[in-house]
């Protein structure tokens, strides 16, 4: 619902106007003067503004400047009793959208009204469409039974509005996944909101999700939507929803029951209508044994599971996936010849781990495409550009072609032990992105001892 904001000295004129918007659903609130019209606007979450001209304590020319100024999203519509030509020429040149005579007239109004908000939606469609440019729009690529089932799970789901989780490690695709289930679904176009939950503190995770009032904390300097309200009649992705603190779970949950929330420092509840995808790399069923999440919004999100499985999973779709990569980066780079590989490189894209997942697959196109001359690569080629990855000597899920295996079986115990250990941090270290309370969690030791090994093997950690 729209609220609508009156700033009138006339009692008169703010109860009728008040009682016109609010016949035709939108929310009135009024104010009688321009200080407290600006006190409202910083407390409260408004749509448009009717701003009188002839105010006391400030006047509406001046009101309207710190409006544009304070709120330059939002719509003023000034009015006035003793109008003239000057008088609304000068009103649109400071940035009103529109100038109305008194008496007011009820069509003009209502018309007025309609066009304000209908502008200002247009402008947020917009502004979400632009955030929107540059993002992954692949489908999802493979011949495989694996990726064929998720395919199938994404049409299934996107009929409804159930709730998905989506598992699978760092890199396989959840976002592309949860993208093409709202693409998929009557809610495609609205407003796709994505909340990386293991990227905001946790200090900062609730205004983030619920947003917050003027004053709820030390940098509130204003009123503020949350997530949860700028996916409005849209979908909502939380990813990594496994590194959410219990506090913003059981606020989540209270959210996705009773279909409500309230911004941090606020009193009022606010209606939401929003469809939840969430997406983790953790196992959270064993979080909730744990007690690290919570069992019952666990069942919440669970209602329809879609695993992805990872790269090493359906190694038969690497080259597939690569030619793709290396098409659709090459248009961009103006790199168009078709590049081919020998049977001794595909050997080495079976044989490799891909701990990074597709993520990492993509990388590898780009990095052939700026480091590679020629349209042919050997075994050779694309083991010393996987060997540019961090930690690629311990990536092998199967004796590589390079034999990095062999070579170990050839050092003395203490050297073999150590050497081990270095490529398996390594490769744990890069599989988690470089953050080292989740390795240390992922591996089972304390994240102070992790920190001394890496030290100790000069990995670096600044990542």
């Amino acid at each position: 619902m729209s609220s609508i904001l009156i700033i009138d000295d006339e009692p008169g004129i703010r109860k009728t106007l008040a009682a016109i918007l609010e016949d035709e659903g939108y929310l009135a609130r009024t104010a009688e003067d321009a200080v407290l019209g600006l006190e409202m606007l910083s407390q409260e979450s408004v749509s448009l503004v009717f701003l009188d001209v002839l105010l006391p304590k400030m006047g509406g020319m001046e009101a309207l400047e710190r409006i544009r100024s304070g709120w330059p999203q939002l719509e003023v519509v000034v009015i006035s009793g003793h109008a003239n030509v000057d008088m609304a020429v000068r009103a649109v040149k400071r940035g009103a959208f529109d100038f109305l005579e008194k008496p007011l007239s009820l069509d003009k109004v209502l018309t007025v009204c309609r066009n304000a908000l209908t502008l200002q939606k247009l402008r947020e469609e917009n502004q979400d469409l632009k955030k929107n440019v540059g993002l992954p729009k692949e489908p999802l690529i493979g011949a495989g039974e694996e990726i064929e089932r998720v395919r199938t799970l994404i049409k299934q789901a996107a009929a409804s509005d159930a709730r998905i989780l989506i598992t699978g490690e760092n890199g396989t695709g959840k976002e592309l996944v949860a993208r093409a289930i709202h693409e998929g679904s009557s809610r495609a176009g609205k407003a796709f909101v994505e909340v990386n939950c293991a990227a905001i503190p946790d200090s900062l995770i609730e205004s983030e999700l619920f947003g917050h009032e003027k004053g709820a904390f030390t940098d509130a300097i204003s009123s503020r939507k949350g997530r949860f309200e700028m996916a409005s009649e849209g979908t909502l992705f939380l990813d990594e929803i496994g590194d959410m603190s219990l506090t913003a779970q059981a606020k989540v949950l209270r959210a996705i029951q009773e279909q409500k929330i309230e911004r941090v420092g606020g009193e009022k509840t606010v209606d939401i209508d929003v469809r939840i995808v969430a997406a983790t790399n953790k196992n959270l069923g064993e979080a909730c044994v744990a007690g690290r999440f919570r069992q019952d919004l666990f069942f919440r999100l669970n209602v329809i599971p879609i695993h992805i499985p990872s790269l090493r999973e359906r190694s038969g779709d690497v080259p597939l996936l690569l030619h793709h990569f290396l098409k659709e980066i090459g248009a961009e780079t103006l790199r168009t010849e078709k590049i081919t590989f020998d049977p001794g490189a595909l050997r080495v894209l079976d044989a490799y781990g891909w701990p990074g997942n597709v993520r990492e697959l993509k990388n590898l196109a780009e990095r052939i495409l700026v480091m590679h001359q020629g349209d042919r690569i050997g075994e050779q080629a694309i083991l010393d550009l996987l060997q540019q990855n961090p930690g690629a000597p311990g990536n092998q899920k199967k004796t590589s072609p390079s034999g990095t295996f062999s070579d170990i079986m050839d050092l003395s115990y203490t050297d073999a032990k150590e050497s081990f250990e270095k490529q398996y941090l390594e490769f744990q270290f890069s599989k988690h992105e470089g953050i080292i309370s989740r390795t240390a969690e992922a591996i089972g030791i304390y994240p102070s001892n992790l920190h001394a090994k890496l030290r100790k093997y000069g990995i670096r950690t600044d990542r």
